[in-house]
């Protein structure tokens, strides 16, 4: 607008545009002065304004484990030689198969060789007017197998050697009544399971006598699980163990004893079965012989509790060790019982369900 339509404007007309710009101006400078004000002023602290905040009790779970491998791992002892000559033409037995009296493990030039209970090697022929300790082990195995119906007295005399008669027949040689140097195995104990010395008792192999072939192995392979020292601190004896079984089942175990090695730091854990029974149950053969075998496991660190759950930052304790939570505004202590926590969550008894618990717990700070 040129000056001289400022003239020409009537008086009352300016004085309310010149009001107007004035306001503007106030108004201007309020605004950039609250801008001022807000982004100037320091922002509040977050500990200061909110020192709690509140969660409703409610129903869940509490729980921890670890996911760490165990290893299974079968102890063997020599326990039987082979005293034959000739060649490998069968083998019986796998290994960690189980045996027992009479059992077939493996046949030289088609005569086969079998196992039987004695703590006395096999030294001699066994026939008709033949005593001692090694006729009464043979006696116990013709018994097993349902040949013989006499005293293991060690004497073999006529019902002797017809019970031989009639167990060659059932292994298909000649009845000869006279068990040779080589057709029995002694074992110091049946049944158990055994591995063969693969090398020398394998198909078409020359072999010669006197060579150890015959391994029995553990009633139950060994169990541990290698863990660092802060992870061994969780796993106290007792510590509930699930293992999965190489053909996904569920084993059972508990941690037993652990031992260090002070030169990388790391803690074995042993485990056994529940009342001392073998991890693996009858499902041991389930387990490689040869060998350590890594099955996934999971370490139960705290069993799992179900019930009303609250942060663990929720409790408190006073002087005496009496555990509480601090509850609604007017900041009321409810008195409580710890039944577990884990990871940060505590199951408790001693208030409802719905109940507004503070938290972190701070007796000293009103809403």
């Amino acid at each position: 607008m040129s000056e001289d339509s400022t003239q020409k404007m009537p008086r009352g007309r300016r004085w309310i545009i010149a009001g107007v710009a004035t306001m503007a101006l106030l108004m201007v400078g309020a605004g950039v002065g609250w801008a001022g004000a807000t982004v100037l002023r320091p922002a509040e602290d977050p500990l200061e304004s909110t020192p709690f905040t509140f969660f409703a009790v409610e129903q869940g779970e509490v729980g921890s484990s670890l996911s760490l491998n165990t290893v299974a791992e079968w102890s063997s002892v020599p326990a039987g030689a082979n005293l034959r000559q000739g060649v490998v033409t069968g083998v019986a037995v796998a290994p960690g198969d189980e045996v027992s009296q009479g059992s077939v493990l493996y046949s030289i030039d088609l005569r086969p060789v079998v196992v039987a209970a004695g703590e006395v090697p096999a030294f001699r022929a066994l026939q008709e007017g033949t005593q001692g300790p090694d006729v009464a082990q043979l006696q116990g195995m013709l018994t097993a197998v349902g040949q013989y119906a006499g005293p293991a007295d060690g004497r073999a005399g006529p019902g002797t050697v017809a019970a031989i008669k009639r167990w060659q027949r059932t292994l298909g040689v000649p009845q000869t009544g006279v068990v040779e140097l080589g057709d029995v195995i002694f074992v110091p104990q049946l049944p158990t399971r055994v591995t063969l010395d693969a090398e020398t008792i394998a198909r078409g192999n020359s072999v010669s006598p006197g060579t150890e072939v015959v391994q029995t192995l553990a009633a139950a392979p060994r169990f541990t699980i290698p863990v660092t020292e802060s992870q061994a601190a969780l796993i106290p004896a007792g510590t509930r163990v699930e293992i999965t079984s190489p053909e996904g089942g569920m084993w059972e175990a508990v941690a037993a004893d652990q031992q260090g090695d002070d030169t990388n730091g790391t803690v074995t854990v042993t485990l056994i079965g529940p009342d001392d029974r073998p991890i693996c149950g009858a499902e041991c053969g389930q387990v490689p012989v040869s060998g350590d075998v890594l099955l996934s496991s999971r370490i139960v660190t705290v069993e799992t509790v179900a019930g009303l759950v609250v942060p663990s930052a929720a409790l408190t304790s006073d002087a005496s060790g009496a555990t509480a939570v601090i509850v609604g505004d007017e900041g009321e202590r409810v008195a409580v019982t710890v039944e577990a926590s884990a990871r940060g969550m505590s199951v408790v008894t001693g208030v409802p369900e719905g109940t507004r618990v503070r938290v972190p717990a701070d007796e000293s700070t009103s809403p």
